[in-house]
């Protein structure tokens, strides 16, 4: 007997159809999308763009479940320090474009953009569509006769 590997497709486990099928096997009436914005911050010194890094995502992170439609929401911090590298990151998905359009003006999102001014100074921003299946390179074991 000889074992093969192979890669796999997986699908990601959030990513399932109305019927509880897998996105790749039932994508009819499919819309999560994912909204991801990049930015960088306001501060004269590292420990000042830190603290305006941590003040944003605290200030995101209390979105939390009073968003509509919101269905993950994580801030990251770069800690590449690259000089190409954006400072932060929010990464959300939504169930819906409608409900994405809507984040943008609810008065929870408005009260978080207003408090946070013009602490961030570069903006970058990526909205797309779920997608189905992601492939890993997790082997997959197979016996051969």
């Amino acid at each position: 007997m000889r074992i093969k590997r192979s890669a796999a497709v997986r699908l990601h486990p959030t990513d399932r159809g109305p019927s509880g099928a897998g996105a790749a096997e039932h994508t009819t009436g499919w819309s999560m999308i994912k909204h991801i914005v990049m930015w960088n911050v306001r501060g004269a010194s590292p420990a000042e763009r830190q603290a305006a890094a941590d003040f944003v995502k605290s200030r995101f992170e209390g979105l939390v479940g009073r968003i509509p439609g919101l269905r993950t929401l994580e801030v990251g911090l770069d800690t590449s320090r690259v000089d190409y590298a954006c400072d932060m990151v929010l990464y959300t998905e939504f169930e819906s474009q409608a409900a994405l359009d809507a984040y943008a003006s609810h008065p929870e999102h408005l009260r978080v953009r207003q408090e946070l001014g013009d602490m961030r100074v570069a903006r970058y921003q990526v909205d797309y569509p779920a997608v189905s299946a992601m492939v890993t390179t997790a082997p997959v074991l197979r016996q051969e006769a």
